[in-house]
């Protein structure tokens, strides 16, 4: 019983780390349903060690995008909370139309277009790896282009 506890918290704090609150919407619809998700789902496979939470969400959205779940807009809604942009998921949803077929890549696409329609834009979240960039060069606008290239491959000479 005490692990079962341990699961559930771990679940419990899963759901506020991705912003799901805890999922009412799915509790609403089946409480021991509900429950297993919550244990097993959230509190053991996505409290693991390993993998960060964004990776874990792209995955996830590989995954659901394969068998063309209605679960991905709820992924897709809470999404930019933990650092996945609106072009990381469609970056997943292009590379995996064409294993999975693209009737369903198109399916995700359009849950992706409601999901974006309906937040709006003041929720995005910055680009992956904006963030580190700034942290390196001081908020700096990193350097690009050709004239940036070429002094490095001068640079040896």
């Amino acid at each position: 019983m005490k692990e079962d506890s341990a699961r559930r918290a771990r679940g419990l704090a899963m759901y506020k780390k991705l912003g799901w609150g805890t999922n009412e919407g799915l509790k609403s619809v089946d409480e021991e349903v509900w429950g297993l998700t919550t244990d097993f789902i959230l509190g053991d496979v996505w409290s693991r060690p390993g993998l960060s939470l964004r990776e874990k969400n792209l995955v996830t959205l590989a995954a659901l995008i394969s068998i063309s779940s209605e679960g991905m807009a709820h992924l897709m809604r809470h999404a930019n909370d933990i650092g996945v942009t609106d072009e990381d998921m469609k970056g997943v949803i292009i590379q995996t139309m064409y294993y999975v077929g693209q009737p369903r890549g198109f399916f995700a696409l359009r849950r992706l277009n409601e999901v974006i329609a309906a937040r709006g834009d003041e929720h995005q979240a910055p680009a992956a790896g904006e963030h580190d960039k700034k942290k390196k060069d001081g908020g700096k606008k990193a350097k690009t282009g050709k004239r940036a290239g070429a002094k490095k491959a001068g640079a040896g000479k």
